[in-house]
């Protein structure tokens, strides 16, 4: 992918921009591995978006935001400090507006607290966009630069038309993780069962309410409920 995109027509040649998100779109078919497909991301997200020097995403989960491959350390930091503060372009365009882009973070009074920590790091610039879908809200994509006003009409043009191509590989890779989670749920489910079934001599409904029953009382998942009696079965006890 990465040769792909170096060696594609720069965004202002005729066709370039519409070439690279070609290439990009056929390179971000969903994965299952949710993680390997936000790499993917990250790295083409870079290549494309002119000024760009680092770059990140945030997941929200059950109402959390963490940071996922994040494209160095120092990313890792500005995520988790807006994370933790609740504050920030990447926070905004989650929750406000779909897309933030600021001026020169050390001027900007919009995030007192993330703009000391993130000038503090180096970064003077951000461009950060919601990777949305019509169902749901995945989180941001985050652009960084040490320059200040890095970003302009242009690059927030372009970082739209790439984050909604993210947005979409990105939705059908977590659908295709959370299948996958749930195949594997069901077959191990399925496995705990059938050694129940055979050490009680009990039909399968029954096997499932003891297992259930063990969840229950052990105050632990139904799953890891069954792993566990897997593996037990598998050593012999």
């Amino acid at each position: 992918m990465t040769d792909e995109l170096t060696h594609a027509a720069g965004p202002g040649e005729p066709e370039g921009l519409a070439g690279v998100l070609s290439k990009i779109a056929r390179s971000l078919e969903p994965e299952p591995d949710v993680e390997r497909t936000v790499e993917q991301i990250v790295a083409a997200t870079a290549l494309t978006v002119p000024g760009v020097e680092h770059a990140g995403i945030s997941f929200v989960e059950r109402g959390e935001i963490r940071s996922v491959a994040p494209s160095n350390d120092l990313v890792a930091k500005l995520d988790q400090w807006q994370h933790e503060l609740r504050e920030g372009p990447c926070v905004d365009a989650i929750f406000d507006d779909p897309v933030y882009r600021t001026g020169d973070l050390a001027l900007d009074d919009r995030w007192p607290r993330f703009g000391e920590r993130a000038t503090g790091g180096g970064i003077r610039s951000m461009l950060c966009f919601r990777l949305f879908t019509s169902k749901t809200v995945l989180g941001a994509l985050n652009l960084y630069s040490s320059v200040p006003d890095a970003f302009d009409a242009e690059c927030e043009r372009i970082g739209e038309l790439f984050a909604a191509h993210a947005a979409i590989a990105l939705a059908g890779s977590r659908g295709l993780e959370q299948l996958q989670d749930a195949l594997r749920t069901r077959d191990v489910i399925g496995m705990a069962k059938g050694i129940l079934m055979q050490r009680h001599g009990v039909g399968p409904d029954r096997a499932f309410e003891l297992l259930v029953q063990a969840s229950q009382h052990t105050n632990i998942k139904l799953r890891d409920a069954a792993e566990w009696l897997v593996n037990d079965s598998a050593r012999g006890r």
